[in-house]
């Protein structure tokens, strides 16, 4: 999904050739001339993920700016440009709340590298923010990832639900994120920070499934040495998740409803009912209406479970959702992996949206997490999802040449003077791609193709060099020059 970029600069000649450099790294620029343009834009529609700020503008300076947005409460990264590198310059400018800082003029890697770091850095703060809010038991609908129509529906009837205590029915395939919402739905409402407690109603053995939920007393069977709560007393004051409830057997089902109907639970081996408070929010990947019929669920359960039923829907219905959740997970699996991947490549990104996802979030996550530990690229590629693409990774070359036998550009005499045009045939500036395509040809001819050392010279990295070739077209020649 790609990022956009505020550049704030009073300089439109400095805003044009910023804008070039991002957006052939895939980024969306926007442009505001002035601090005061920019904060309109931050405070009163469009937003940006990072915001490029130049510290010396007319009326407002950067450091004005930024310490305004800062006291408006936007956490939006924020990278200040200056033509003044000095120690006091930089401290002001973190000070008032930059992420980064770069000494005009600034290098297109140099700059591709602070604004990926920031977007990453903000990312990542996210993520622990959402992930700090989990294990509080106050996660919310805001914190749900996704946007589209289906998901604003779950959002505004999930909203509606958390204000009351009414159980839920959350309906859906396998894998589409039911225990999600279930928790959103217990952080947003009165209980938010009371337990949580979650059981897979197709996981309990058969013979224990009643001390699981109702807890036993001591001796109560062979085995029970010690005295168990249970799930319902764990979680009283706080809501209690049954996933899969269309697998909780039919005498248990009769026990559960007795609880749902008097708030108390019978504790096997126990002499007296014990009185419970507990929210219950089930799901289920059946149709729990064919189970009636099919007399594999009780009635009178099903409509005390089937309050305010919430539909989830499977991920091939939100598509337009998919860029956002692969850009949670990468940061949250760069995070767990220690990885540095900065995102998909647009052919990537086209190929998993256009994917049907039979396994849904759950399977999409997965396939993430394997990418992210094999991927050699900061971009994902298709071939890093072998299983959706059906393209291999190209394999490395099987008979490396011998040190002694690389070419050595060391003592090669300098070259001779072959500029390369930056005007057109009518006098005009030519476009940053057609000098850049000039000189990454010039290059591959001149060292006959070795890209580590073209990428030296040239000063970049050779993931980059492997890219600007694909980007420019340039694969034919590299293979002559080879």
């Amino acid at each position: 999904m790609a990022k956009t970029v505020l550049v704030v600069d009073d300089d439109p000649t400095q805003r044009r050739l910023l804008q070039a450099v991002l957006e052939r790294d895939g980024h969306a620029v926007v442009h505001a001339a002035s601090g005061g343009e920019a904060i309109d834009r931050m405070t009163r529609g469009g937003g940006a993920d990072v915001i490029l700020l130049d510290m010396i503008m007319p009326e407002m300076s950067g450091l004005e700016c930024l310490a305004e947005l800062r006291s408006g409460g936007l956490t939006t990264p924020v990278i200040v440009l200056t033509a003044n590198g000095g120690i006091d310059t930089v401290v002001k400018a973190m000070q008032a709340g930059a992420q980064d800082f770069f000494v005009k003029p600034v290098g297109p890697e140099r700059l591709l590298v602070g604004v990926r770091n920031a977007l990453k850095l903000e990312q990542l703060t996210t993520e622990v923010g959402r992930l700090t809010k989990r294990v509080q038991g106050r996660a919310s609908f805001d914190d749900i990832i996704g946007d589209s129509a289906p998901m604003r529906m779950v959002k505004a009837l999930g909203a509606r639900a958390a204000k009351s205590s009414i159980p839920v029915l959350i309906t859906g395939e396998s894998g589409v994120g039911k225990e999600v919402i279930a928790r959103a739905l217990h952080g947003a409402g009165d209980r938010a920070g009371k337990p949580f407690v979650a059981v897979n109603c197709g996981a309990l053995p058969a013979n224990l499934a009643e001390s699981i939920l109702f807890g036993h007393e001591k001796g109560a069977f062979t085995g029970a040495v010690d005295k168990t709560l249970g799930k319902f007393r764990e979680a009283d004051g706080g809501t209690l998740f049954l996933d899969e409830i269309g697998e909780l057997p039919l005498d248990l089902q009769v026990k559960l409803l007795r609880a749902l109907q008097e708030g108390e639970i019978d504790p096997v081996g126990g002499k007296r009912p014990v009185k419970i408070d507990v929210r219950i929010v089930s799901a289920t990947n059946r149709d729990p209406a064919q189970q009636v019929k099919d007399g594999a669920f009780r009635e009178d359960l099903f409509y005390r479970l089937n309050v305010f039923p919430i539909e989830a829907p499977s991920l091939r219905d939100r598509r337009e959702d998919i860029p956002a959740l692969i850009d949670h997970f990468i940061a949250r699996f760069n995070a767990e992996e220690g990885r540095r991947i900065a995102g998909c490549a647009p052919e990537t990104l086209a190929m998993l949206q256009a994917y049907d996802w039979p396994g849904n979030v759950r399977q999409l996550e997965n396939a993430v997490f394997r990418a992210i530990v094999l991927a050699d690229s900061p971009f994902l590629q298709p071939y890093d999802f072998p299983s959706i693409s059906g393209v291999a990774a190209p394999l490395p070359d099987a008979t490396p040449t011998p040190p002694a036998a690389a070419p050595s550009y060391a003592d090669l005499p300098p070259l001779p003077e072959q500029p390369i045009r930056i005007l057109d045939d009518r006098g005009h500036l030519r476009t940053l791609e057609d000098i850049e395509r000039d000189l990454i040809q010039h290059a591959i001819e001149v060292y006959a193709g070795h890209m580590s050392e073209i990428a030296r010279r040239l000063g970049i990295g050779r993931s980059t060099l492997y890219r600007k070739v694909r980007e420019q077209g340039l694969e034919g020649q590299l293979k002559e020059a080879g």
